[in-house]
């Protein structure tokens, strides 16, 4: 077998420890496990902004609320996270309107609105803690792999009269393929986290943003 062949990365990963090849299997299921919550809450932001851009469109349209709160409320039409926010207060409202104090009246259908928006937000933000953590744990996991790898290259070199390149490389390229796969574990999840936090954030401004228009509707409408 060629040198080349030799030094190819299944030929590294097969021949690797049992300790640094464990390492590369841990990897492998985070990359996954990465891979798969970023397209799931990559599709899941997606839709949450474009539901939310629908509804405002259709809020600051002019309907009546009372339409606006019986569409909400239909269970065959799919409404979105800012649509179940103005359906949580517009419902409270409706509920408390005219049996009391007014301002108690607005202050609870303001806090029904931020119940809503607290669930939901605990819903988007779900699953960001993983890509956290994936993306800073990864490359020290990696870097054990390595590390291990090469103690025992280097442990292996004691039963040999004369060290040579060749007979270091073998075992100082298959440590640091764990090192590789760390970083490609990593990269990922922490640009995905990123990206994700500051969408989340942008949105969470624009809830927050109407809880405070609609209560000001509402407070027009005792």
């Amino acid at each position: 077998m060629n040198a080349a062949a030799d030094l190819s990365i299944l030929y590294l990963i097969t021949q690797a420890t049992l300790v640094v090849q464990l390492v590369m299997a841990l990897l492998v299921v985070v990359s996954l496990v990465s891979w798969t919550a970023i397209f799931s809450k990559g599709f899941a932001i997606r839709r949450a902004r474009s539901e939310t851009v629908a509804f405002e469109k259709t809020f600051w349209s002019g309907a009546e609320l009372s339409q606006l709160y019986q569409q909400a409320t239909n269970q065959r039409h799919r409404t979105g996270a800012l649509e179940r926010i103005f359906e949580a207060g517009m419902s409270e409202f409706l509920k408390t309107r005219g049996r009391g104090d007014a301002s108690a009246t607005l202050d609870g259908a303001r806090r029904a609105m931020r119940a809503t928006y607290q669930r939901e937000m605990d819903g988007l933000e779900s699953r960001l803690s993983f890509l956290a953590s994936a993306g800073s744990v990864s490359p020290y996991i990696g870097l054990f792999g390595t590390v291990w790898g090469i103690m025992h290259a280097f442990t292996g070199l004691a039963s040999l009269e004369q060290a040579t390149l060749a007979s270091v490389a073998p075992g100082i390229a298959e440590a640091l393929v764990a090192t590789a796969i760390g970083l490609f574990a990593a990269i990922p999840a922490v640009v995905a986290y990123n990206r994700f936090a500051h969408d989340i954030d942008r949105l969470a401004n624009r809830f927050e943003t109407f809880i405070e228009e609609f209560s000001n509707i509402l407070q027009r409408q005792r």
